[in-house]
């Protein structure tokens, strides 16, 4: 499972990237608008819309910004969009399995952008259900490591409920079922832990590890995913080591 918190901690650092270039602030605001409608506009009876705003706040995005999310998604201000979620498969170089998360309001634009971001950058559509089997529905949450120890987030996330806690070279990542996120994400606040992150992600059980090359080639393409204006996450089993994704990310 090393590869995991290794690939949890590079997306790490590239959230901070993205948040500088202002790519991540556009989809942490659908994702707020999104709970606000789906659970309603309180965050203390909507987990999700919590968790969201956490997300949000974290990477600098503006109180205002927030605030009128949370309006638009529960109906107390016009302008709110009719988003629907849609997945989609493909693979990229060297075979790597790829789940397509999108949120939209035009699926035709959705399908087209996914579409051409793979074909440009040597990934392939796949069809249904032929890459999904590879991934597991899980939580996690995401610690920082200034200011705790592995001992400390441990004993608090597994006695909520966690499966596991991982070294991810900054941060700690923490994974439990899917449901027992919003459980393990109170524990650890009740014990004066900060995190950075708690959501229900998409996890690989099975791991494609590569060179400098393909994981070059592979962060290329989740750039240019990422650049959709409807992706919201990609979620990759791809595996590479310290080193091998440093040099990728170098060049």
């Amino acid at each position: 499972m090393s590869g995991h918190s290794k690939w949890a901690t590079t997306k790490h650092k590239k959230a901070v990237v993205d948040a500088k270039r202002g790519k991540l602030f556009a989809k942490l605001i659908k994702n707020i608008e999104v709970a606000a409608r789906t659970g309603g506009g309180d965050p203390a009876g909507n987990p999700t819309l919590y968790d969201a705003i956490q997300k949000a706040k974290k990477s600098s995005v503006p109180n205002d910004n927030i605030d009128r999310a949370v309006k638009r998604g529960s109906g107390q201000e016009a302008g709110g969009a009719q988003y629907e979620t849609i997945m989609y498969e493909g693979y990229g170089p060297n075979g790597v399995a790829m789940l397509i998360e999108c949120l939209t309001d035009n699926r035709n634009r959705a399908a087209m952008e996914v579409r051409t971001a793979l074909t440009r950058n040597n990934g392939t559509l796949a069809d249904p259900g032929s890459v999904a089997y590879l991934f597991a529905r899980k939580g996690q949450v995401v610690v920082p490591k200034e200011g705790t120890t592995e001992d400390d987030v441990m004993m608090v996330a597994l006695e909520a409920g966690a499966e596991e806690v991982e070294d991810g070279g900054e941060v700690f990542e923490i994974t439990s079922e899917a449901t027992d996120v919003v459980a393990v994400r109170t524990a650890l606040q009740q014990a004066g832990i900060d995190y950075d992150s708690a959501e229900a992600a998409w996890v690989p059980s099975l791991r494609v590890d590569l060179d400098v090359d393909g994981a070059r080639k592979m962060l290329r393409l989740i750039d240019a995913l990422e650049d959709c204006d409807d992706v919201q996450n990609v979620f990759a089993n791809m595996d590479a080591s310290d080193e091998v994704l440093e040099a990728a990310s170098a060049e």
